[in-house]
């Protein structure tokens, strides 16, 4: 029987963290409110860090708190007292890339796994077998490896030592995530985790012997873009994937909605729980794959360089538009009793429960969504009624982030996420 991989799935607050665990995640990673990579995260408070190791743990979920930038010697201090307050939350790894901040770790938590992250250009297994003496459990590979040099690093370490690999989300232009643009553009450090993604942003070429003469290449009507990154998909690949030996898959995206995670964590979890199953039953349900990640956020997908740096797959650049779906309309926090009948727009007799969701996009009673379970169905439902939090019946909620109970055609579950499709 073929080894089980690990599904790793990005959380950037507690309510998207909540949203991986149920949306089949094995594991979650997840950010404090410094070291880490992704500062513009709303990222955790130690508080809801506490509150996420403990909802996950419940559920057989393990957590990853990220520790990855490289650090400089003002961050030491600071990261020895992160680092004693981590250990008391006990997650199950840190993350880290730093020399010098995998010392202090291993210093402050010994009883910690660390894994080193993909910021520490992981491309060969002597790399492997170094940090494997250093006592790393882990090892993140570079985004530039193959899958067959995936599969050499596998055959030349220890058995016990896991690999990591990122399979699914943007990917980074500059060699395994190291970047100067942001820092030398806006002097904000990407390798601190305040990059500006200047990678996405519109390039033409000048000539030497004509200043400020600036020759754009037109791909399409918007320029060319010749920095930015398709992102990556493997949802195709995961026997290949499962061959290489690759014990967790990890999917990117530390800034992303709980749509986004959750859409993107059921698929994998289905594609790969049917691949181990057998690959006929992962062949015969790869339209349903195929249509469920497309209704995520992405920039048309790549397999990145999994198959070679020829392949023409790879090609790595395109324009910056995202495709969209759906909309994001809530996550079901709770379900609630629904107010009297008298107190509806049309006195209609409704019986029966409402959801309550924090609302985080415009939608209004008599619209057609989508109810998003966890084991993979989409049931469409009717906006029925909606109320305010003083109980009142509304036609819709404008205001974002508001606590709104809605009446649906058929009654959701809790941490069911709500849907709509963009209209095109």
């Amino acid at each position: 029987m073929r080894k089980r991989p690990e599904l790793l799935v990005p959380a950037s607050s507690l309510e998207v963290l909540k949203t991986a665990v149920v949306f089949g995640a094995d594991a979650v990673y997840i950010g404090g409110e410094a070291f880490g990579l992704r500062a513009k995260a709303k990222n955790f408070t130690m508080e809801e860090m506490a509150q996420g190791i403990a909802f996950a743990h419940e559920r057989g979920v393990r957590v990853h708190v990220t520790a990855n930038i490289l650090a400089h010697n003002y961050d030491l201090e600071g990261a020895r007292a992160y680092f004693q307050e981590l250990r008391a939350l006990a997650p199950d790894a840190l993350i880290i890339a730093d020399p010098g901040m995998f010392m202090l770790a291993r210093e402050i938590c010994p009883e910690i796994d660390i894994h080193i992250s993909t910021q520490a250009n992981n491309t060969n297994y002597m790399t492997y077998r170094f940090w494997y003496n250093q006592g790393a459990k882990r090892v993140v590979s570079a985004r530039e490896l193959s899958l067959q040099e995936i599969k050499e690093i596998r055959a030349q370490i220890p058995e016990e030592m896991e690999i990591e690999s990122f399979i699914h989300g943007a990917m980074c232009i500059s060699y395994s995530g190291r970047c100067l643009l942001s820092n030398y553009f806006t002097g904000r450090d990407a390798n601190h985790g305040a990059c500006t993604h200047p990678c996405r942003w519109k390039y033409a070429v000048v000539e030497e012997t004509r200043p400020g003469e600036y020759l754009p290449v037109y791909e399409n009507e918007r320029g060319t873009y010749i920095f930015n990154s398709k992102d990556l998909c493997m949802i195709g690949h995961i026997p290949e994937l499962i061959d290489a030996g690759i014990d967790s898959f990890k999917i990117e995206g530390r800034m992303k909605t709980a749509l986004y995670v959750a859409a993107v964590a059921r698929t994998y979890r289905r594609a790969i729980d049917d691949c181990l199953a057998s690959e006929e039953k992962y062949r015969a349900n790869m339209d349903w794959y195929l249509e469920e990640i497309a209704k995520c956020t992405y920039r048309q997908f790549t397999t990145g360089f999994y198959f070679g740096k020829t392949d023409e797959n790879t090609q790595i650049y395109d324009n910056s538009t995202y495709v969209n779906e759906y909309t994001y309309l809530g996550i079901v926090g709770s379900l609630v009793p629904e107010p009297d009948a008298g107190r509806k727009p049309d006195g209609g007799d409704f019986s029966g429960l409402c959801a309550r969701i924090e609302q985080r996009n415009k939608f209004c009673v008599g619209d057609e969504i989508e109810i998003m379970k966890p084991d993979g169905t989409n049931v469409p439902v009717r906006v029925l009624a909606m109320y305010d939090e003083q109980g009142q019946a509304v036609a819709s909620c404008p205001h974002s982030k508001q606590v709104i109970d809605v009446k649906l055609s058929e009654t959701p579950e809790t941490y069911d996420i709500l849907r709509c499709r963009v209209l095109q």
